[in-house]
């Protein structure tokens, strides 16, 4: 109050350090630390209605927020901390990690670079800050700052992971095998590292890495993550070895296991597609063309994943005229702002709130796309394409707030797209993944919803078929680029001899021609594959049209 703020920050860094007196407050924490969410938080909100500056509290309550996944939450109270306390350091690196996880990757590093300035060799900030890096595209800068934390820290097993994952993406192979290698020897039960070599698809596990991975499977102390990554690694490994049985029973093991841990629910997926089918109509649609942001600067790839998609983008950054950036979250999260929602048990405002908003409202989610993706944006290149697959669930905010944008539908065949993506270990977001009868809904749900915008917005969606793609490559790049309003060009069918970074699953695959290999898999395994014909229903039957 008196205007002397290192005073007052000096204060608070003693309180800090001073042992927790308060009752309340050390049960709040014993509560927090044994994951007793419930029993924490109203605890913590008691204990801040009387003392609303207590910045230990307040970023206790930050972590409750973050570990529900209220991200936003744990910003605005972690911001508040930091206010009150400039020098708190842990919590302006939980404001950098809040940040991070909302994919407000600038915000993030303007953080860590602030608190870099008090410790540059910090090998916590420094991770961070290579991670942020790379969700922007800054991918050498992010595998510079690796190579620094890994000269002074390198028998850290996870950096050497992320490493590798870096340097996959721009096309270094064999430095990023070596990575993922060294994790492996530093930390042999790091089942991610083994997934992450099987996840490169154009190496093949050896014999010794797979009696290394079942012996490592077999530890009674090994977690549920390392486990569940291992199944998948060795699935990918006997399906190399031709052993499809033994390579199905790991793939459904490892699913299985992802699966209880997500709350993922098809039946919101289907009503979500309902309630959209029923919101944008052929007026709503065409009332808004000369409304939405008039910029013709994104091309949207969506679809399901592994359904051919980063062929498709390859392709097109293969244009002098197309950046390729990667799976940007955007969309997302703007349908996420619009619907409003603090909890999952709340009803949502989105997408039914699309049909109340003005032109400037509806002008203004047009310009703050362009401007949040800006920063993914490193060449002058008109054009940039936007991969997110999930984008499909937003064909019609898409439409809407940006009329002049490109969608394109990358489509695969219903068995080989599902099993594709059942056997592959995602990061993050793709919940429907892990469950043969949940990819049948989503795909049937997905068929359904593109069906609708075909009917009522009528040319403005282009398709392309993955068999097709591989059958006439040269005939559906000419309809592709055509569609874009771009002029052939040649290096567009050498895509694979095109330099840039791949963040996705066929970072090593679209870096060679293109080839046939993927489009039977699937029947190595259609003993097993019953429930996902069956929730797929007339969509499989009726390939590659959409039933009636």
């Amino acid at each position: 109050m008196a205007g002397d703020a290192a005073g007052a920050d000096a204060a608070f860094a003693r309180y800090i350090a001073a042992p927790q007196k308060d009752p309340a407050l050390i049960e709040a924490g014993k509560a927090l630390v044994e994951n007793r969410i419930a029993v924490a938080e109203p605890m913590l909100r008691e204990h801040l209605r009387r003392h609303p500056c207590d910045i230990a509290a307040i970023r206790m309550l930050a972590e409750v927020a973050a570990r529900l996944g209220r991200y936003g939450d744990a910003e605005s109270l972690l911001q508040r901390a930091v206010e009150l306390a400039p020098s708190f350091e842990a919590a302006a690196h939980q404001l950098a990690l809040a940040q991070y996880r909302q994919s407000k990757s600038v915000e993030a590093l303007a953080g860590l670079n602030a608190l870099l300035e008090r410790r540059p060799d910090n090998a916590t900030y420094l991770n961070l800050k290579a991670a942020a890096l790379v969700r922007i595209g800054e991918y050498a800068a992010a595998i510079d700052i690796y190579d620094r934390v890994l000269a002074g820290h390198p028998g850290h097993s996870r950096a050497w992971l992320s490493y590798g994952h870096a340097l996959k993406t721009v096309g270094r192979q064999d430095d990023c095998i070596a990575a993922y290698r060294k994790a492996i020897a530093l930390e042999p039960g790091l089942g991610e590292a083994y997934w992450s070599l099987a996840n490169l698809k154009t190496v093949s596990l050896t014999a010794d890495d797979i009696a290394a991975m079942q012996g490592q499977a077999q530890r009674a102390d090994i977690g549920d993550e390392d486990r569940f990554h291992l199944d998948f690694a060795l699935g990918k490994a006997f399906e190399d070895a031709g052993d499809h049985e033994a390579s199905f029973r790991h793939y459904a093991s490892g699913a299985a296991a992802r699966r209880r841990g997500l709350s993922y629910d098809a039946a919101e997926t289907t009503d979500h597609v309902t309630r959209s089918r029923a919101v944008f109509s052929r007026d709503l649609l065409e009332g808004a063309r000369d409304q939405g942001c008039a910029a013709p600067d994104p091309i949207f790839i969506v679809g399901l994943p592994r359904s051919g998609s980063t062929l498709l983008e390859q392709i097109l950054s293969s244009h002098s005229q197309v950046e390729g950036t990667m799976e940007l979250p955007d969309i997302t999260a703007i349908a996420r702002d619009l619907g409003g929602r603090k909890k999952r048990s709340e009803a949502s405002a989105y997408p039914e709130i699309m049909s109340g908003l003005d032109g400037d409202a509806i002008r203004a989610l047009g310009e703050g796309y362009l401007e949040t993706t800006r920063v993914h944006r490193k060449s002058d290149r008109p054009f940039f394409v936007d991969k997110m697959p999930n984008n499909f669930a937003h064909v019609g905010l898409i439409l809407m707030a940006l009329p002049n944008a490109k969608i394109i539908d990358a489509r695969r065949h219903p068995m080989a797209c599902c099993f594709s993506a059942f056997k592959q270990h995602f990061a993050r977001g793709q919940g429907f993944s892990y469950d043969l009868t949940d990819l049948g809904f989503y795909y049937r749900d997905y068929v359904n919803l593109m069906a609708h915008f075909d009917a009522v917005a009528p040319g403005r969606i282009h398709r392309v078929h993955y068999e097709q793609m591989v059958e006439a490559p040269e005939a559906e790049t000419r309809r592709l680029l055509d569609y874009c309003g771009l002029p052939f060009e040649e290096a567009c069918l050498r895509f694979h001899e095109t330099e840039r970074a791949v963040r996705t699953a066929s970072s090593e695959q679209v870096r060679k021609p293109i080839f046939r290999d993927g489009l039977d898999q699937w029947r190595h395994y259609e003993p097993w594959l019953g429930p996902l014909k069956a929730a797929l229903g007339p969509v499989l039957d009726t390939y590659p049209n959409a039933p009636p």
